[in-house]
């Protein structure tokens, strides 16, 4: 006797596996993030700051930005088109027995922290420097940057 409850929708295909991944644009999704700023920032003021507003988030958000939609790419959460191929999941394959410690890897680096910062944290709580290297040298922050449209950054 059959107790499973019965399945709704289609039957799952293979051509279902894997799950589509979203695919998103960089630059396009930063300038909804600009025009959300300067709209935020203009009713606040009372009147239309205009692109001098945009620059300024582009000097102070634009890296941190970037930084958090990498590492959803690298996580295999979002494909942004313009970030590596090769890049997308690489979390996934590569550090499937260091979740932890990945993870607090990448939470300083979403908030702004570079490498040598990640290895005086591991420094200093006593975490094994080789593995902390090891995530750090796939990581490869450091060559993946990219310049916004302004060039501001």
């Amino acid at each position: 006797m059959n107790t499973s409850p019965p399945m709704t929708g289609p039957t799952p295909t293979r051509a279902d596996w894997p799950p589509p991944v979203t695919t998103k644009s960089v630059h396009t999704e930063c300038i909804e993030e600009e025009n959300r700023h300067k709209w935020i920032e203009s009713e606040k003021a009372g009147y239309d700051l205009g692109e001098g507003c945009i620059r300024q988030w582009v000097k102070k958000h634009w890296q941190g930005y970037l930084r958090a939609r990498w590492v959803e790419h690298l996580q295999g959460k979002c494909f942004w088109v313009e970030l590596d191929r090769g890049d997308f999941g690489l979390l996934q394959r590569e550090f499937k027995d260091q979740t932890d410690l990945l993870d607090t890897i990448l939470d300083q680096l979403k908030s702004g922290k570079e490498n040598l910062h990640v290895i005086l944290w591991a420094i200093e709580n006593r975490v094994p420097t080789d593995s902390v290297h090891r995530i750090l040298d796939a990581l490869d922050v450091n060559a993946r940057r990219l310049e916004h449209r302004f060039g501001l950054a």
